[in-house]
């Protein structure tokens, strides 16, 4: 300190960071004001980048007039440069937050916009929040005369007992990234494994692969599991997927009038249900004479994969009662069982049928009759 500390240096201190305050204030407002145009943009790339600035602008003036107050005091060069490495450094650390939130909401809104789900892809997003993180901090550190050069020797042993010790995890973690990066699965794909679970893919995180089934519950897959398993996914190459129903007439049916007829409800139903594609083209085919009918395949189209039930439960429907109306039959499966019997004559009577000779029992042996008064 060169000199003592009077009124004046307290007073303009005091006056730069009210400024300071001032400002940050002025330019919260300023951001608010911001905000509200900005949700009327089609974009959601500014309402993210006016979300960060919501705390770092009005920040960064605090810091500013903290700057300021500190250059009008008379401090020594070493408290000088203390204050102004540890407010850069501040000012770096703020900035730092506001750019992951920035680079972190950017990622997710394309995947949100590649997609078309209110889900996303997380694995994207943390991974690029923890790197400009771990950028920043080291940036700070550096400021403030930290060398990160021996600290990132030992992040580099450090992280190489970590790896060892976490091998699943990181095992996930890279599937999960093969996953993405491959396209075979992206969020709001409707995937069935071959062991029995299906859904929607919700998110795709760091470890594992979270999937929404149609009675809305969550099935939680590991990344690795979910790379090594067969699947079979309803969305891709196409969202749109062909359906079919089997149907069964009478032999006595004509087979050109039940087509024409079973092709008119198609059409109906292509065009009335929600869920169903307008131009997708009927089929027919006949394919098997079974025991009590003949046996053809309808093939409809839906939109996606959950459409099927819907349009399958109105096509059925509608079907059954345009069959009942032109009076063609849908005979239930029947089998006649013929009961032949045996010739009575073949067959010898009762009291001619030989009785097998039964040996009679020895009378059992009786005690010799003692004498009359035990004589």
């Amino acid at each position: 300190m060169n000199r003592d500390l009077v009124l004046h240096d307290w007073l303009v201190a005091g006056i730069a960071l009210a400024a300071g305050g001032l400002a940050g204030l002025l330019l919260r407002a300023l951001v608010r004001w911001l905000a509200k145009h900005a949700l009327r943009t089609r974009w959601s790339g500014d309402d993210i980048i006016v979300d960060a600035l919501r705390t770092l602008a009005p920040a960064a003036a605090v810091i500013a007039g903290a700057a300021v107050a500190a250059s009008t005091l008379p401090l020594s060069p070493r408290v000088s440069g203390w204050v102004n490495h540890s407010l850069t450094a501040l000012l770096i650390l703020m900035a730092t937050i506001g750019a992951a939130r920035v680079v972190a909401g950017l990622v997710q809104s394309v995947a949100q916009a590649r997609t078309g789900v209110a889900g996303s892809a997380t694995i994207f997003v943390n991974i690029t929040r923890v790197v400009v993180l771990a950028m920043g901090l080291l940036v700070a550190l550096e400021t403030v005369g930290v060398s990160i050069a021996p600290l990132l020797t030992a992040l580099g042993v450090g992280g190489l007992a970590v790896a060892l010790a976490l091998q699943d995890t990181l095992a996930n973690l890279f599937a999960g990234v093969h996953i993405l990066a491959s396209k075979t699965v992206q969020p709001g794909d409707y995937i069935r494994l071959t062991s029995g679970e299906e859904g929607y893919v919700v998110d795709i995180n760091w470890r594992n692969t979270v999937v929404r089934n149609l009675s809305n519950n969550l099935v939680i897959i590991p990344n690795g599991r979910l790379a090594r398993t067969n699947m079979t996914n309803f969305t891709q190459p196409e969202q749109q997927l062909s359906i079919l129903v089997q149907v069964g007439v009478g032999y006595e049916s004509d087979l050109e009038h039940v087509e024409r007829v079973t092709l008119e409800v198609v059409d109906g139903v292509m065009a009335d249900i929600n869920g169903a594609v307008p131009d997708h083209e009927g089929a027919v085919r006949f394919h098997t004479f079974a025991d009590s009918r003949i046996n053809f395949t309808v093939i409809l189209g839906v939109g996606e994969f959950s459409d099927q039930y819907r349009i399958k439960h109105e096509f059925i429907k509608r079907l059954h009662g345009r069959f009942r109306a032109e009076g063609i039959s849908i005979p239930a499966p029947t089998r006649t069982v013929a009961l032949h019997q045996e010739d009575s004559r073949s067959v010898p009577p009762a009291a001619a049928l030989p009785v097998p000779h039964q040996r009679e029992a020895p009378a059992p042996a009786t005690a010799p009759a003692m004498a009359d008064g035990g004589r």
